[in-house]
């Protein structure tokens, strides 16, 4: 008799992130110092040097890093110029994580603040090209509180735009809920 299989392996949850890097084996120290990645697996490609696959332990969750392979096109961020992906992370200590960041060599793309929806955030471009937000929750907000901060934030700028162009009430209200949250984040900042 066979017994059940779980579909989901032990120690991983339903999304696992995978990131493919030009040079894992600097990612991983870079993730391990930065992160406190615990490191699980690594198996190294037929080369003997390369990662084909690592399971790096980043809290409760799991991500996979791996060395870009273009021969079956997997290609690093750095190599195609960008990464149209961010892995979102929460800590405790949000400012040390940070700091550990900027210091291993991180570029800021938004700088770490307290923000109208009731986290301390920021966002950063990593030596390998991934991009990464973290958080803190300092704040547990409505809803409505956090639209209501939102449209504090970005009212004036809305205004202006409206007032140029003669726009309605109605059209002003469209116009703050659209504000992208990152628009809205900077300009606080």
């Amino acid at each position: 008799m066979h017994s059940k299989v779980n579909s989901v392996p032990k120690g991983f949850r339903t999304v696992t992130p995978v990131l493919t890097v030009a040079g894992a084996v600097s990612a991983i120290e870079f993730y391990s110092f930065v992160f406190d990645a615990e490191e699980r697996t690594r198996i190294t490609g037929q080369d003997g040097l390369s990662v084909a696959h690592s399971e790096l332990k980043i809290g409760n969750s799991v991500i996979l890093v791996c060395d870009e392979n273009p021969v079956f096109g997997i290609h690093a961020p750095t190599t195609l110029g960008a990464s149209p992906v961010i892995v979102h992370l929460y800590f405790d200590d949000v400012d040390s994580v940070w700091e550990r960041a900027i210091e291993a060599g991180a570029t800021i793309l938004v700088p770490l603040a307290d923000t109208y929806w009731g986290e301390r955030y920021g966002k950063f471009i990593d030596p390998y090209g991934h991009v990464w937000s973290l958080g803190k929750r300092v704040e547990d907000l409505s809803a409505d509180e956090i639209a209501s901060r939102a449209a504090a934030l970005t009212a004036p700028a809305a205004l202006e735009t409206v007032d140029a162009f003669g726009a309605s009430d109605e059209l002003l209200a469209e116009t703050i809920a659209d504000v992208p949250v990152e628009e809205a984040t900077t300009e606080a900042a």
